[in-house]
């Protein structure tokens, strides 16, 4: 199926349908997002990241939420 022809059938969804979809790509979104996060630590990708943040932390220029 194409990009065009899931355009044209949500199109057609009536609202109650349509909120549905928009609740699902909202999971969806999150739960990749949230893989890709994973698969970055774990591959070293935010390591340099994490060190600056807790350089940062010890330094005492972050603020405690």
């Amino acid at each position: 199926m194409s990009v065009a022809e899931i355009e044209a059938a949500i199109i057609k969804l009536d609202p109650t349908d349509l909120d549905r979809l928009w609740a699902w790509l909202a999971a969806y979104r999150e739960r990749a997002w949230d893989e890709q996060i994973a698969d970055d630590i774990d591959s070293g990708k935010l390591d340099k990241l994490i060190a600056d943040v807790d350089a940062e932390i010890e330094a005492g220029l972050a603020i405690p939420l």
